[in-house]
Order: structure tokens, then sequence, then C-alpha cells
């Protein structure tokens, strides 16, 4: 092991896969994370700071002292809420006050919009929404850009709020009575016009500013499907997509580790930047790199975000993009159409199909189905591995008709 990798990475969230990935490398760890996970960390003798990431960030000194305490020389954000944590840390380890404002504008949608659009990427029309007035008169405009006349069929916009993950919070606008149903406690929010093409993301693992291994996954419907590596039809505008990536890491600046941003693609190879995160994608794409490639992307985050980290190690650990994959990962989350579940109802052509890997649907303690937050609480995925693409973007699109829960 490279003798810099003697001093504490510090995992700011709580996730198994990244706490057994790190425990892998043999690296000195600590893992920062909600409160209620301290006697699962003190049963498994995980190193374990108690923390709650909603509370103000000037409060970051406390944590930071602790760190030092640990002899933390580095931090690696897990999810969303702890990304400008991680900013603010990192920038009080590594004694560089950068890091903390770089982090804050990968946290908000507007910023990260301006930025990029700044760069020279393509974004579609935005603005910030402060009221209900602001949303009717951008709807109003762009519509009217486009020339759309009464008896037309409105353009839709976009609302959601500059700094959730995922789906959280997005509404889609396509008439005026749409706007009446958002709260006031719900602004500000973006509002960007709509964006046609296929909808993809890519995870870029950065070292010293250079991205050392893209990979694209193919998002079959949005919060419900996706496969790894992308399609030929989509790997074919790679060197397209790498251009547009490269960019954006010259204009945010990332010297050191992973970002996640999504893409739309024309059929003609248009592409339009949607926004980035700096963490951990969801939609199991980890998971899907490692089953594909082989190697952990959990491992690959954290010697990226380590600037010890030596080319040859980096090198050594990742593998020539999509020529390398075994075949492609694929998984649906799966969401109850029902209000109540009383069974699962699993046809035997999924289990028969020779793509079939596994399923980690349950039965609900309560049969009460939860309230749907953007695609944060689905109930259980499928996952599908094979070598054709095609083939898998079918299963994923006929699976996900399916009803899996009655």
């Amino acid at each position: 092991m490279n003798a810099n990798h003697n001093q504490t990475t510090a995992l700011l969230g709580w996730s198994l896969q990244a706490i057994e990935a790190i425990d892998k490398m043999g690296r000195p760890y600590v893992v920062v994370g909600p409160p209620e996970f301290q006697s699962f960390a003190d049963k498994n003798d995980i190193l374990f700071v108690p923390w709650q990431f909603n509370v103000p960030i000037e409060q970051s000194f406390e944590l930071y002292e602790k760190l030092k305490e640990l002899n933390v020389k580095l931090t690696v954000p897990i999810y969303e809420e702890t990304v400008e944590w991680a900013g603010m840390m990192n920038s009080l380890l590594l004694e560089n006050p950068k890091l903390f404002n770089k982090s804050l504008l990968l946290r908000d949608k507007g910023l990260m919009k301006r930025r990029a659009h700044l760069a020279g990427l393509r974004v579609g029309i935005f603005e910030e929404a402060y009221s209900k007035e602001d949303i009717a008169r951008f709807f109003k405009r762009i519509n009217q850009a486009l020339v759309k006349l009464d008896d037309d069929q409105l353009e839709p916009i976009h609302v959601k709020p500059f700094d959730k993950a995922g789906t959280v919070g997005h509404r889609m606008i396509r008439e005026e009575k749409d706007i009446e149903e958002i709260d006031d406690e719900e602004f500000p929010l973006l509002m960007e016009s709509h964006l046609e093409g296929q909808e993809f993301s890519c995870e870029a693992f950065i070292h010293n500013g250079k991205v050392k291994f893209l990979n694209i996954t193919e998002y079959v419907k949005l919060g419900h499907s996706n496969f790894v590596p992308a399609s030929p039809t989509l790997e074919k505008w790679r060197p397209q997509i790498r251009e547009e990536i490269e960019k954006l890491v010259n204009a945010f600046e990332v010297n050191h580790g992973i970002i996640h941003p999504e893409f739309f693609i024309t059929p003609t190879g248009e592409i339009f930047f949607g926004e980035v995160a700096n963490r951990i994608p969801g939609g199991h794409i980890f998971e899907h790199i490692e089953r594909a490639y082989g190697f952990s992307a959990y491992q690959g985050q954290i010697l990226c975000c380590d600037p010890d980290t030596t080319e040859e190690e980096l090198n050594a650990f990742f593998p020539e993009e999509v020529v390398s994959a075994k075949g492609h990962s694929g998984n649906l989350m799966v969401y109850p159409k029902v209000k109540a579940i009383s069974r699962l109802n699993i046809p035997s052509e999924l289990k028969e199909h020779p793509y079939f890997v596994k399923h980690n649907m349950f039965i609900p303690a309560s049969s009460k189905v939860a309230e749907r937050v953007g695609f944060g609480n689905h109930y259980g995925s499928i996952n599908f591995f094979g070598e054709d693409a095609h083939e898998m973007r079918k299963l994923l699109e006929e699976f996900e008709k399916h009803n899996f829960y009655l």
C-alpha cells in the first residue's frame, strides 16, 4: 500500500457497500453518519462519528475537530446531502477554501446550469421561480417563443428544487392549472424548458483533472430502469460525450472524485446538459459497473478522491471502457401500482429468462403503500445480466408494465 494511504479516510453518509469496499482496501477509515447507525457500527467494529447533516454548515468546525483528532486526511461524500459537508471538510483538511465553494456549485441546480452554459455546454432555457406568478410567466414566454397558438399543444416546462437528489420535488407543467398544485413552501424552484431526446447519465472517475474511466448508463425509463454499459446506438456517441464531460470537468474545476451528470442526446448527436451530481449515483449504477466490469466503483471513487493515488495504481485498477465489459447489467426498480399490498405476483417467464439474476421484492410489514417521494422508495428491484443490449432494453420495457404487487 502507498505510504500516503496510512492516514484515515472519512466516508460521509451511511452505505454498507462503500464501507465494505474501503474495508477490503485495507485503508484506515471512519464513517460519519446519522446517530441511529451507532449500535450497528459498534457491533461490527466500525469506527463511527455520529453526525446530523441537516444542521447548519456553520457547525462544520465541530466536525472538523473530531476528524482531525482521528488523523483524517480526506472525506468522501456518499449521498447528495453530504456533498457540501465533504467540500467544507476537505477545504479545511487540505487547506483549500475553494473546495467548499465548488461543492456548493454542485448542489445548486441553477448555479450549475449557469456554469455549464458559460463553459459552452448546450442547456435548455432556465430561470429561478420565487412564486407561482414567476412560473406562469415563464411557461407563457416559452410557448410564445415557440409560436404556440391557442389550439396548439403547449410545450411543457419542468420545475424542481435547487438542491434535491434525483426527481424529488420535480414537476412537469403542461398547462396553467398544474401550477396551482405547487405549495408556497416549495419555493424557490428552478424552471427549465423541456428537452427532447434520449436521456442518459455518465459516471466519470476523475484524478488530477483527468477522466480515468467513463461509464455511460442507458436510461430505459427515468427512475425505473437502466443498464450498463449503454447500447451500441448510444455508445457510438462516446467521443462526443467524452468531450462534453471534459468541458464539464474543466468548467467545474473538478480535480478529484466522481461526477454523475445527466444528459439528453438528439438522434443527430446534439448533446444537452441536464444536471450534475458529485456523489454516488442512484439506480444501483455502481452495482451494475461492478457486475459488468468486475471492479468496485466504490473503491474507484475512494482512489480518485485521494490526491495521493498514483497513476500506476489507477492504471492497474480501471479496465478498458466498453470492450472489457463481460455483458450488460440492468435493473428494474419496482413501484407498487396499488394502494395496499396483499401478495407478490412474480411471473414464471421472469425467473426462466436467461438474463434474470435475482430480485429483492418483499411483502412489507405494513400493507399500506408509502407515498412516493421522487423515485426514492421503490419496493425492491430486479437484476438482469446478458450479452445483448437490445434484449436487455426489451426486457426492462416489458416487465415495467407488469404488476408485481397485487
